[in-house]
């Protein structure tokens, strides 16, 4: 619920605050057609939308009216310097039952669609999720016109049974086997003419759709029914226009499309189904036109999703990052040439399923992740990290042969400030993967199929790779990525599929101010909430402006 928007006077010359109240509560819903707890906010499932605009500050009041602790973290937005909000254990104690936590985080230059949900046990299989958009100020324009409406459409696989019963499969070694469907919005459509459109277009006019994958563990492909999608932004960045006929979402990633409604005016299907499955799920929307005669239902006929992933990983390969746009990039002036900036590490992460005394284990390069009680960052803030964990537990490079060898442990890597890095993801299992680094946009450089090599640089776009959060990394092949780590805090690089999540496939990097400085990395917020080892120690001194 948005109480209020204060817009900053020109003395202060403060940028605007948005103040936003959610209650988090139980509720039972039917998508599937079974009844079923969900979590919802303010009553919601998806919950609200969050709709921003550049620079604004989110002052957002969350009241935990579950029985269990929980925390909600901001898919892709950036939080420059202030990893105290980023909502997930390593950072932050969770929101106990019966209290509340505000966050305060301020949107930066990121004009783009992400959205929102809850990071703690396995409540994103309950709901909690929403849309968060980032749009433009007017002072800075985008390379399209501004369309007749802009929608956000939440797709993802979905299960019946509760999150709890999902997490009590992980924690005695199950899988979480195959979902039972795929939600549009929370919900799927018959298609036979008794659905109510999710959206409604005017002929002739264009409209802009945010498409998410808010998913558990399915890559999903998208697409409405006889309308061609151009695509002209992907998490941040603006895109060269290409036209697709469909587009592969994998979990965790969104992209912004135009469509234009020039067709009979009628009802349209919009469509979400399965990728790389031997069975296929599909879930259905339906697009109205505003001048579509009554009982004009959809066409039976949908086009098939592409079968293989080659066709997908082609895809890919034609994303590229728009040179031109003045916005929607990590700077407008376009002159960040990231092919020409030396590479001061290379860090190889190859993951892993095994099974440890009966029980399934994620790792990465050996190392299955668990979040300690004492937050990481908490821990490192208060100069106690010897007795939460230990930094650099893997090294830059994999065990040659890691087969069923797996430690359970924190994992965090030591990152050198500023420093411009090189991180391979190398996929030796048959499952695609998808992976997402908080606090940071990344170049997505390359995907191929096999081993990683140096000498496989030769085949990286050191041009226009589009600056992006998640990647995904399709079966026995790797992906490679460039950042610059020039944002101070610690900051999770995770699994987005959730079972893998769950079960320690992530790590945390430790990315510090050598001078423990105010210019680098605000200081610990004043309505932290303290737990572990920390819970009752004195305030620690704070950071300075030096």
């Amino acid at each position: 619920m948005l109480c209020t928007c204060l817009w900053a006077t020109a003395i202060r010359a403060e940028d605007p605050y948005l103040f936003f109240t959610w209650n988090v509560t139980y509720g039972t819903i039917s998508p599937l057609g079974v009844p079923q707890q969900a979590i919802l906010i303010n009553g919601k499932f998806p919950g609200p939308n969050i709709n921003s605009t550049t620079n604004n500050n989110i002052v957002l009041n969350v009241f935990n009216n579950i029985d269990e602790p929980i925390l909600f973290t901001w898919l892709g937005i950036q939080q420059r310097k202030n990893s105290w909000q980023d909502g997930v254990l390593g950072t932050n104690c969770p929101i106990l039952p019966g209290t509340n936590f505000t966050y305060r985080f301020q949107v930066k230059d990121q004009i783009g669609s992400y959205f929102y949900y809850p990071s703690t046990a396995m409540h994103r299989a309950a709901g909690g999720f929403g849309g968060l958009r980032v749009n433009s100020r007017l002072l800075i324009p985008v390379p399209y016109a501004d369309p007749e409406d802009d929608y956000t459409v939440l797709i993802g696989d979905w299960y019946t049974k509760s999150h709890s019963t999902l997490k009590k499969f992980l924690d005695i070694g199950r899988s979480l086997g195959r979902p039972n469907g795929v939600l549009i919005n929370g919900k799927t459509a018959k298609g036979d003419g008794t659905d109510k459109p999710l959206f409604t277009m005017k002929p002739g006019k264009t409209y802009k759709y945010r498409i998410c994958n808010v998913g558990l563990k399915n890559s999903l492909n998208f697409r409405i029914q006889d309308h061609p999608l151009k695509l002209v932004e992907m998490e941040g960045s603006h895109t060269v226009q290409n036209t697709y006929e469909s587009l592969d979402v994998h979990v965790g990633q969104c992209f912004s499309v135009l469509v234009t409604a020039d067709k009979a005016p009628k009802d349209y299907l919009i469509v979400a189904s399965t990728r790389f499955t031997k069975i296929v799920l599909t879930g259905k929307g339906v697009i109205r036109y505003t001048n579509a005669k009554k009982h004009s239902p959809p066409s039976p006929d949908v086009a098939e999703a592409p079968v293989g992933w080659a066709w997908s990983l082609n895809q890919f390969r034609s994303f590229r990052w728009n040179l031109t746009a003045s916005a929607a990039r990590p700077n407008p002036q376009g002159s960040y040439h990231y092919g020409k900036i030396n590479i001061t590490r290379t860090i190889k992460l190859v993951n892993s399923a095994v099974r440890v005394q009966g029980k399934l284990q994620y790792a990465i390069n050996g190392i299955s992740h668990v979040d300690p009680y004492t937050p990481l960052k908490l821990a490192e803030y208060y100069g106690v990290t010897n007795k939460v964990f230990k930094y650099d537990i893997i090294s830059d490079e994999p065990p040659v042969n890691l087969g069923d060898k797996i430690k359970v442990a924190p994992n965090v890597v030591n990152q050198t400030f500023r420093n411009f890095v090189e991180i391979i993801f190398e996929n030796h299992e048959k499952s695609l993967q998808s992976w997402h680094l908080d606090g940071y946009s990344f170049f997505a450089v390359a995907i191929e199929p096999g081993r990683w090599s140096p000498e496989k640089r030769s085949r990286y776009n050191l041009l226009d790779a589009v600056s992006r959060h998640t990647i995904q990394v399709y079966p026995k092949s790797w992906a490679a990525i460039m950042l610059t780590f020039d944002n101070a805090g610690m900051w999770n690089l995770r699994s987005e599929l959730t079972e893998r999540r769950y079960l320690g496939q992530q790590l945390y990097v430790s990315v510090q101010s050598p001078g423990r400085s105010l210019r680098d990395e605000y200081n610990m917020p004043d309505n932290a909430v303290l737990c572990g080892v920390v819970k009752d120690l004195p305030w620690p001194p704070p950071y300075s402006i030096n």
